[in-house]
């Protein structure tokens, strides 16, 4: 499991420990570390031209103290300043060992970067970092917040616009640590080394878009910190929670899974649901539906037990004797749905309610909010801004984190937002952030294949947290092995969930 603190706790522990260490210690280690992640990406550090992008902040620090490293192995390192001042210790070491630095203007006739530096135009400073090989951006630390400003901005657009690969020192500059959120001009990086612990912002989009692959570098903090405010599964804790399957197992060991999806519009829904359960290992589904959409469910998967609804007593035909439910892909918004929704959120049994059934909660929120049993809700970002009124799809997508948790705890119930990141929020626990999606799940269906996976899960005895957390990482991983990158359809995610779930137990 990979960890994520806010900037406050971050702050706390290191406050805490820098006490009891000599001054300068945390920052010449976390120097160290970056220094090592680049020489890596170097071909060779004698020789190489290296640009330090630097504000006033410690990431301005431990990019000078890099430097100085690389300096010293004969790397060729020029500094570009852009803040109102300069951590000078960590000048006058980059320095002492060879290194050069020039500071910019902010484009109104003020000139930064503290005193002792040469101010040049953004001209210059554009030279320099065109012939770069590598380019450290220590710009601004954790705690900013809003896009870049003037004359970072400028300085940043330069590091976008360089063949050089960008190394971000925690964080790249212009994001949000704690919600991954970009008001305006930020860094994009290639690689971002991150001290301590992971930001959530380095887990979250727009922020882990931005960030590249992320290389942790450990400094020492870790005794000092609190509970993770997110947390990201690795293969090993998804195959810890996965449900095992014992020697004496049968079908109702293995759950029993009642699925309401589809409808005569949309058969395909209750089809790809169902796929999904049985590609999870559930040990049946009993499948509900009018007669059209079961003779589709019977066409594909013939192990399914089905039961067709009278159009006019919607209620009375659903199944009895399971373990967990799934409701709402493709079901429409009927009348008869919003009975049927009633009724199964009626029961004392774990429900994972989706699509068209999120829709009908909306006008109808007490049904989840004072309901004692295991509830999931897992909607996109337009269905999570009907449950959350007031909101709108665009807030949403910038603060994934912040409104998921708002609705796992205006609901009382665990929720997981889909998207370019899921996230999983229950109220009293860390948020989870998923690792494994992909655009590759952008395609009509592959919401209903996950309700189904969920929902095995579910039957199967986890916990909703824990079911939606498998079932994110596994449905995220099928679609990356589905078609070996190449676009999928929803369908080909379950051929592919077997050699998923092989693949996280292998490892």
């Amino acid at each position: 499991m990979r960890y994520a603190h806010t900037v406050e706790a971050v702050r706390k522990a290191e406050g805490e420990l820098m006490a009891r260490l000599p001054n300068g210690a945390l920052m010449q280690r976390a120097a160290r570390g970056l220094a090592a992640v680049c020489v890596r990406m170097l071909p060779r550090v004698y020789g190489s031209r290296v640009v330090l992008l630097v504000g006033g902040g410690d990431n301005g620090g431990d990019a000078l103290y890099a430097g100085a490293f690389l300096a010293r192995r004969g790397a060729a390192v020029r500094v570009v300043s852009a803040g109102s001042r300069v951590h000078e210790q960590g000048l006058a070491e980059l320095r002492a060992a060879g290194g050069r630095a020039i500071a910019v203007g902010d484009g109104g006739g003020r000139t930064r970067g503290g005193p002792g530096l040469r101010h040049v135009p953004i001209a210059e400073a554009a030279v320099e970092i065109s012939a770069a090989d590598l380019i450290i951006d220590g710009l601004v630390g954790i705690g900013g917040h809003g896009g870049l400003r003037e004359p970072h901005a400028a300085v940043a657009a330069l590091a976008g616009a360089a063949t050089a690969p960008v190394v971000a020192v925690d964080l790249p500059s212009g994001i949000d640590a704690d919600t991954g959120a970009v008001g305006g001009a930020a860094v994009r990086a290639d690689v971002t080394v991150t001290f301590g612990t992971h930001k959530p912002g380095l887990f979250v989009d727009p922020g882990a878009e931005r960030a590249g692959v992320v290389e942790f570098v450990d400094i020492g903090i870790g005794a000092e910190l609190p509970a993770a405010r997110v947390e990201s599964p690795q293969a090993e804790d998804i195959a810890t929670l996965l449900p095992h399957v014992g020697a004496e197992a049968d079908k109702y060991r293995r759950g029993v899974l009642a699925i309401a999806a589809g409808s005569t519009r949309y058969r395909g829904a209750g089809v790809l649901a169902v796929g999904g359960a049985l590609r999870g290992g559930v040990g049946m589904v009993r499948y509900a539906g009018h007669q059209d959409a079961v003779d589709e469910v019977l066409h594909s998967w013939p192990e399914a037990v089905t039961s067709v609804l009278d159009p006019l007593d919607p209620v009375n035909g659903l199944p009895d004797r399971v373990s967990a439910w799934v409701i709402g892909p493709g079901r429409g918004l009927y009348p008869a749905a919003t009975m049927e929704l009633a009724r199964v959120l009626g029961t004392g049994l774990p429900v994972l309610v989706d699509a068209d059934a999120i829709t009908l909660l909306a006008s109808d929120p007490r049904m989840v909010r004072e309901r004692a049993a295991p509830t999931l809700l897992t909607p996109h970002a337009g269905e999570l801004t009907r449950l959350l009124p007031g909101t709108d799809r665009a807030d949403v997508e910038a603060r994934r984190l912040e409104h998921a948790t708002r609705a796992a705890e205006e609901y009382g119930c665990t929720v997981l937002l889909k998207g370019s990141t899921t996230v999983i929020a229950e109220p009293g626990r860390p948020a989870v952030v998923n690792p494994t999606g992909t655009p590759l799940l952008a395609t009509a269906g592959s919401g209903d294949v996950l309700a189904g996976l969920i929902g095995s899960l579910l039957a199967g005895g986890l916990a909703p947290r824990e079911a939606a957390v498998c079932g994110a990482y596994l449905h995220g991983l099928a679609a990356r092995l589905a078609n070996d990158g190449a676009p999928v359809a929803a369908s080909d995610l379950l051929s592919a969930l077997p050699r998923a779930i092989r693949e996280v137990r292998r490892r």
